[in-house]
């Protein structure tokens, strides 16, 4: 309470208070009938007693007439609850303030909607009146928890292991590669800037510059359009560290989060597992694994080989052909068959993929269009195999090894849904399972240009030491130093040893990845001039937030958040600039007609 008028916050208040005069100020959150009303602020809730005798008539009036969420000022005398009128519910349930005197700071209008937490709103709406609806409980514990994990990952940093905090420029150019990055004009004509999308190429600077340690509370920009659960602008603890390998980026972050993790959800224990990209992705069917519950795929094409199924034969025919399954415990008791079908056509749709059920029937026998080419002898082993229980269901596909694993993994989640959707609990937001996740390809096949490279990760990855020679003869077999680390099947965080050879960095940019290097003229030369060995990571600090708090949207860990689609609905953003504002940044807007016919009306 230092530096304010008030004595005490509306959630400090307890029977130790009881004689003393306090004053209070906050947010009326509800009034009964003129009798009392419940005060709110940033900390709690404190009933205060309305009085009802001559001498306090006005004091009456004031509150009995002000409307809820209207901001009060009220001194008065803390006082026990009467017997049997306590609220165990509350903190500060033993006690209520009975008013002396009162002033209405400012009144509040009709609201849009009832700042209460179960009160359903639309999310359009909460973003339109985003200031009500930060005056939330959870939006308030999400913000105010988000700000002690950043102060305890500063104090880890900074003060215990050595690290300097740095703003880097938020005006720079265009990376190659990655995502796409938002355009600023300049008064140059036919010039840009660019907004970065990572500070990557000013932490390996840094570096080059020996300031030995960096860290940095980034945020970052990326011009991504609508995607489900992203933002435009987002923020990213960032660092870089020198003469350090994979092991010591992975050892500092589970010191960083362990350091930094609030009590109140539980311990996290380190060393965090790990796993290499391939058994991530032929486990679990993708590169970031929910290891909190099993239905891992298995693979079954050595047991089918031996079997005369035509399709199963074709699929192992192909160079990387395989046959594998996920089992569902349980599934026929809690499935329908319209929950089957839907979970063949979304694999159908989505990776084309044809799948076959398998049904293990109360006497133990299989119920599948595989039985008949199978005996009883061979039906047993598939049983044995996949581990499969009365009732479970079997979800089979054959086919190209990433198209299977990558469908069975989708599958594997879907199935979670709806598990969960029929009461089973699989995932526990509160149990936290975090997982590195190493050895990614350095280069993946352009998905619209398959004959091309582009980068796994980024074009500043160094390749796996013992791949090196690879580079320069097959890179498409050159494992990375990349390193992702995932909470829950979320990626939080994602790093690696960069390249740190300016003669490696311009074969990668313009051998292998066809890129024009003139574009990094300025990190090429830097490197030449004695650049130290480097690595690092940037942890996506809404997501990580978003996990520890189990909100439904990283939107829900964000002050002032942009929609779906990337807009401000509170401040109508973005907006439409005059002809004359652009006249310096030499831009004319080329309308299409229907919009121009619509402006002009």
């Amino acid at each position: 309470n230092s530096f304010v008028a008030r004595t005490n916050t509306c959630g400090e208040l307890r029977s130790a208070h009881v004689g003393q005069e306090v004053t209070l100020y906050g947010w009326i959150q509800y009034q009964r009938q003129g009798l009392f009303l419940v005060l709110r602020d940033f900390q709690g809730l404190t009933q205060i007693i309305i009085p009802q005798d001559e001498a306090h008539s006005h004091v009456k009036k004031l509150l009995s007439n002000a409307p809820v969420e209207s901001v009060v000022r009220v001194t008065g005398i803390v006082s026990p609850r009467p017997p049997g009128q306590e609220n165990p519910k509350m903190p500060t349930g033993d006690i209520e303030v009975k008013a002396e005197t009162a002033e209405i700071l400012n009144s509040c209008k009709k609201l849009p909607f009832e700042i209460k937490d179960f009160i359903k709103k639309s999310e359009a709406l909460r973003m339109q009146y985003r200031y009500l609806d930060l005056r939330s409980f959870q939006l308030q514990y999400n913000l105010r928890l988000r700000s002690q994990i950043v102060m305890r990952m500063r104090e880890y940093l900074c003060n215990l292991h050595g690290f300097v905090d740095v703003e880097t420029p938020t005006l720079f150019k265009r990376t190659p590669g990655g995502a796409k990055e938002f355009l600023v004009p300049s008064r140059e004509a036919g010039k840009f800037y660019s907004l970065p999308q990572s500070p990557q190429q000013f932490k390996q600077l840094l570096m080059v510059g020996g300031l030995d340690r960096y860290f940095q509370v980034a945020r970052c920009y990326r011009d991504e359009g609508s995607r489900p659960d992203r933002q435009p602008e987002f923020t990213q603890i960032d660092i870089e560290m020198s003469f350090v390998d994979q092991a010591g980026i992975q050892r500092l972050i589970e010191g960083l989060l362990q350091y930094s993790w609030p009590e109140e959800r539980g311990c996290i224990t380190t060393p965090f597992p790990s796993m290499t990209y391939e058994e991530a992705l032929a486990d679990y069917g993708t590169d970031k694994p929910d290891t909190r519950f099993g239905m891992k795929i298995v693979d079954i094409s050595d047991f089918l080989r031996r079997s005369d199924i035509q399709f199963v034969q074709n699929a192992l025919s192909y160079p990387r052909g395989t046959v594998k399954a996920i089992c569902i415990p349980q599934g026929v008791r809690y499935f329908k068959n319209k929950d089957l079908e839907s979970l063949k056509e979304s694999a159908k749709s989505q990776f084309n993929q044809e799948i076959m059920e398998i049904i293990c029937r109360p006497d133990g026998s299989l119920k599948s269009l595989l039985t008949k080419f199978l005996g009883e002898e061979q039906q047993s082993e598939l049983i044995q195999a996949l581990n499969m229980q009365v009732d479970d269901v079997v979800l089979l596909a054959a086919g190209e090894h990433k198209q299977v694993c990558s469908a069975l993994g989708s599958l594997r989640l879907e199935s979670a849904d709806l598990l969960e959707a029929s009461g089973l609990v699989l995932r526990d937001p509160m149990t936290f399972h975090f997982l590195w996740v190493v050895d990614f390809p350095l280069f993946l096949p352009k998905k619209e240009n398959p004959a091309e490279l582009e980068s796994a990760h980024h074009p500043f990855t160094a390749p796996h030491p013992s791949d090196t020679s690879l580079l320069y003869s097959d890179p498409t077999k050159v494992r990375s130093q990349h390193y992702d680390l995932v909470l829950n099947g979320s990626e939080v965080g994602g790093g690696s040893i960069r390249i740190h050879s300016a003669k490696q960095q311009r074969f990668v940019l313009e051998k292998v990845l066809k890129e024009d290097s003139e574009v990094l003229s300025h990190l090429l030369e830097a490197l030449e001039f004695g650049a130290p060995p480097h690595g690092g990571i940037a942890l996506g600090l809404d997501r990580l937030i978003s996990l520890v708090v189990d909100a439904p949207s990283i939107r829900d860990v964000i002050a002032f958040p942009k929609s779906f689609r990337g807009r401000d609905l509170m401040g109508s953003v973005p907006d439409y600039v005059t002809p004359e504002e652009l006249a310096p940044y030499h831009i004319q807007v080329s309308w299409p007609l229907a919009e121009k016919e619509a402006k002009q009306n």
